[in-house]
């Protein structure tokens, strides 16, 4: 079972309708209890690290999802904002986050413009379970004025181009996160979630 993170500022009805398509055992989490079982977790998200960060604790969601992936080792997805959060501190709304992997959240310059909202290409760093079966350059639809400069080179799996290249997907053992929404990136997107999902399923062995 896939839980999907419902903490009312993120887009989790829009992946949940994405995982029903690939016909995923999915349900949204909205209390701590709704993680009872779960196999796998997807933390989705649109608007601010700030916001994200405090209506999670304000639903007792954080320990619950902390638990299951800090200390379970369940597989966990971050989408968009949930791949920020994930960091140190970004620079939306000077937020302390969740320190999973070590790095920043920067906004774009303003040589470019912001936010970035469309397609772009993802060039894989490495293979790993979650990108088989994609090809090295596909588009994923992207909606982001900051992005993450992890500090460990080796959680970097994909970068992208915008005005720079910057950091658009990103794994460390059973934690993953991309910047783009592939709830909302056509077929390129639902192989993703179904690589995912499978990685669940079937008990992936993660690096």
């Amino acid at each position: 079972m896939i839980a999907v993170v419902d903490y009312r500022a993120g887009n989790g009805p829009s992946v949940l309708n994405a995982l029903e398509t690939i016909q995923a055992s999915c349900k949204m989490a909205k209390s701590a209890e709704d993680f009872d079982g779960a196999t796998a977790i997807i933390l989705p998200g649109v608007g601010s690290a700030d916001a994200t960060i405090a209506s999670l604790k304000e639903q007792g969601l954080l320990e619950a999802i902390e638990e299951k992936v800090l200390r379970d080792k369940i597989p966990f997805l971050g989408i968009c904002v949930g791949l920020q959060i994930l960091f140190d501190h970004s620079e939306e709304g000077d937020t302390p986050c969740l320190g999973w992997l070590k790095g920043q959240v920067k906004r774009f310059p303003e040589t470019v413009r912001v936010p970035q909202i469309g397609w772009n290409r993802v060039q894989y760093r490495k293979p790993h379970p979650l990108t088989q079966g994609l090809g090295d350059g596909d588009y994923f639809y992207f909606v982001n004025s900051y992005y993450v400069i992890p500090e460990e080179d080796d959680v970097i799996l994909g970068t992208t181009e915008y005005g720079q290249p910057f950091c658009s997907f990103v794994a460390k053992g059973n934690i993953m996160a991309s910047q783009f929404h592939m709830e909302k990136s056509g077929e390129g997107g639902l192989r993703l979630l179904r690589n995912f999902v499978r990685i669940a399923e079937e008990g992936i062995e993660l690096c």
